[in-house]
């Protein structure tokens, strides 16, 4: 009879639990839709403004959050790495643009350069991830998940040894190619650049989509990614697979650097920490191994902090990362799966 009760009350207890996490996510959203709300009906204008600011830089996290959600779901491994191989992407850029094809003209020939450069950025860094794997990661995957942690950390500062020869250590001006203006839509003005921006990165998603989710290494993706015993069991290279995952991210990561280098037009050799930590905070955010996820949580903490930097009732640039981080910290507390994540069971 007393195991009877007690089997009774533990899941009153546990849905009460959850009950509290779903309205405490609920009424911390509630707060920034109710602080998004008041800088609308401050200055629309302004406040569209800095959301077109902020969804220029979200696209750009999405795109190297993508890459670290993409390594966790397949292997449970946080790369560390990834954020500096943005910065080596946004150095080749650069390098292949600006020095080695001598253009810094935005014309028909400036364009097709761009998407020479662009291509060429993906499969180097691309090239350099499955390098990584296959020297650095690959021995480790039945190791403890502490030395692989370790090793991509040390990674990372390699890369960024690499990056410190290569820009030097003081930051770095390059020219654009993109055209300077705005175009005026409803009382205020969107860059040309965040056009551009969407009309590069949206296609590169929806592709990355379809590869993952209708394709036959998409399917092998998924297979070991939930078991590699049973897919090597079932014919899945899994090797190849994992390769190509890194393959994928690194390409990503590359994309987000050409475009970074267009948009901003500053690189520096320890670039990739602040951005890579911002754009894991994203893949967190939006839930860890979920593509949909890392997308929106780049967007999110884009748009936030764009708001945060120019809206009328924002802290200030001083204060950016201490609003994104403040919001990720509590909802995590709340919802550590994220918002597209599912609560997850580890088992001893």
């Amino acid at each position: 009879m007393a195991a009877t009760a007690t089997s009774l009350v533990a899941p009153t207890a546990i849905d009460r639990k959850a009950l509290i996490q779903r309205y405490a996510t609920y009424v911390i959203l509630l707060g920034v839709v109710i602080w998004l709300g008041a800088n609308l009906i401050k200055s629309p204008s302004q406040f569209f403004s800095a959301s077109a600011d902020g969804f220029n830089l979200g696209m750009l996290y999405a795109l190297i959050a993508l890459g670290y959600t993409l390594v966790y779901g397949i292997i449970e491994l946080i790369n560390f790495a990834h954020g500096d191989l943005f910065m080596l992407g946004a150095l080749c850029s650069g390098f292949l643009l600006t020095t080695v094809m001598g253009q810094d003209q935005s014309n028909l020939l400036g364009w097709v350069l761009f998407l020479v450069t662009l291509v060429g950025t993906m499969v180097f860094c691309g090239g350099i991830n499955v390098t990584i794997e296959f020297l650095a990661y690959r021995r480790l995957r039945r190791a403890p998940k502490l030395a692989a942690l370790i090793t991509a950390v040390g990674m990372s500062f390699v890369l960024q040894f690499i990056g410190l020869k290569w820009n030097g250590s003081t930051p770095k001006q390059w020219p654009s190619i993109f055209p300077e203006g705005s175009i005026g839509f409803a009382g205020f003005k969107v860059d040309y650049s965040l056009l551009l921006v969407v009309a590069v990165t949206v296609p590169i998603l929806l592709l990355l989509r379809w590869v993952v989710t209708s394709t036959r290494q998409g399917k092998a993706m998924r297979a070991v990614a939930q078991d590699q015993d049973a897919a090597r069991l079932m014919g899945v290279n899994v090797n190849r697979t994992i390769s190509f995952t890194f393959l994928i991210g690194g390409a990503l990561a590359g994309t987000a650097g050409v475009m970074y280098q267009q948009v901003v037009g500053t690189t520096a050799y320890n670039l990739g920490y602040q951005m890579g930590l911002i754009a894991f905070t994203s893949a967190v955010l939006g839930g860890i191994g979920n593509i949909t996820g890392a997308v929106l949580g780049g967007v999110l903490i884009g748009v936030i902090q764009g708001i945060n930097d120019g809206a009328p009732y924002g802290f200030g640039q001083q204060w950016s990362q201490s609003v994104v981080f403040s919001i990720l910290i509590l909802l995590m507390v709340f919802k550590p799966e994220g918002l597209l994540g599912r609560p997850t069971t580890e088992k001893v």
